[in-house]
C-alpha cells in the first residue's frame, strides 16, 4: 500500500464508511483495510501512553490537604513549599492524591496518582481509564472517599508535584510504582512553567509508614543516601512492649507508636 492509499483509508474511516465499504470504494479486499484500521489504531494508542498524542483536558484535581500544604505555603523567593511553616495546614503523611481526566467522543479519560511528597515519590498509579459519564463519577467519588475533600489545579501545578515527587524520590534512590510507566504519559509534555516546589518535612525525608511498606529496606536505603540522622520517620518498628494507635487516614493505614 501506497502512503497515499493509507492515508485515504483513514479519511474515509473519519467519515464513517466501514472496512467493506472503504474496500469497494478503493478496490482492495477488506481483510487489507481491516488489517491498516489496527495498525492505525495501536500506534494512535501507543502514541497517546507516550504523551505525544492526548485528547484535549477536562480538569486536574488533588485532595484538598495536599493543596494546602503544597500550592497554599509560600516559601522563601516566591517559591512553593511543603516546608512546617504554617503548623495550621500541616500534614502528617505527607500523601497528595491527584486526578488527571481528559476528554474525547463522549468519554473521560482518567488517570489517577498517589504521590508521597515527604519521600517515596508515586506510590500507586491507575489508568489511563476509558469511561461514560456515570462510570467517571462513581470512580472519582469512589477515589476521594477518604478525605476531606478535593480541588481543582492547573495541569503545570499538577505536573509540578507528579514530577518533582518523582525526581525527589529518585534523588533518594526509590523508584516509582510499575504503573507509573502506563500513567505517566497521560500528563503530557512537561510544562515550562512549573512550580518550584520543596519536596520533604522540615528540609529533610520524612516517611509515615504504611503496613504494606518494607520499612527496614527504607530505612536502609535512607541511611545510604542520606545519612543517619538525616531523615525521620514514623510507624516503621512495631515489638509487643511498644504502645502502638492504628489510624485509618487517606484510604490507608497507618501505624503510629506512642
Amino acid at each position: 500500500m501506497s502512503p497515499e492509499q493509507i492515508e485515504e483509508i483513514a479519511r474515509l474511516r473519519g467519515l464513517k464508511l466501514s472496512p467493506k465499504q472503504i474496500a469497494r470504494k478503493l478496490g482492495i479486499r477488506p481483510t487489507v483495510v481491516n488489517a491498516i484500521l489496527k495498525q492505525q489504531m495501536e500506534e494512535l494508542e501507543k502514541s497517546r501512553r507516550e504523551g505525544r498524542l492526548l485528547a484535549p483536558l477536562e480538569k486536574c484535581l488533588i485532595n484538598s490537604e495536599a493543596a494546602k500544604k503544597l500550592l497554599d505555603s509560600q516559601g522563601h523567593d516566591g517559591r512553593l513549599s511543603s516546608d512546617e511553616e504554617n503548623e495550621e495546614i500541616f500534614d502528617e503523611s505527607g500523601f497528595a492524591l491527584m486526578v488527571v481526566t481528559r476528554f474525547e467522543k463522549n468519554r473521560y479519560i482518567f488517570a489517577s496518582y498517589l504521590v508521597d511528597y515527604y519521600c517515596l515519590g508515586i506510590k500507586k498509579a491507575v489508568g489511563p481509564l476509558k469511561l461514560d459519564a456515570h462510570k467517571y463519577a462513581a470512580l472519582l467519588k469512589e477515589t476521594y472517599r477518604h478525605f476531606e475533600g478535593m480541588r481543582e489545579i492547573s495541569l503545570s501545578e499538577a505536573q509540578g508535584i507528579i514530577f518533582g515527587a518523582v525526581e525527589y524520590a529518585n534523588s533518594l534512590g526509590f523508584a516509582p510504582h510499575p504503573d507509573w510507566a502506563l500513567a505517566k504519559g497521560h500528563l503530557g509534555e512537561v510544562s515550562v512553567d512549573l512550580p518550584i516546589i520543596e519536596f520533604g518535612r522540615g528540609g529533610k525525608p520524612f516517611v509515615c509508614f504504611q503496613l504494606s511498606d518494607d520499612s527496614e529496606k527504607i530505612i536502609a536505603k535512607l541511611k545510604e543516601t542520606v545519612g543517619e540522622g538525616n531523615f525521620d520517620y514514623l510507624g516503621a518498628e512495631i515489638e509487643d512492649d511498644y504502645d502502638y494507635t492504628i489510624i485509618e487516614k487517606d484510604g490507608s493505614t497507618i501505624i503510629v507508636v506512642d
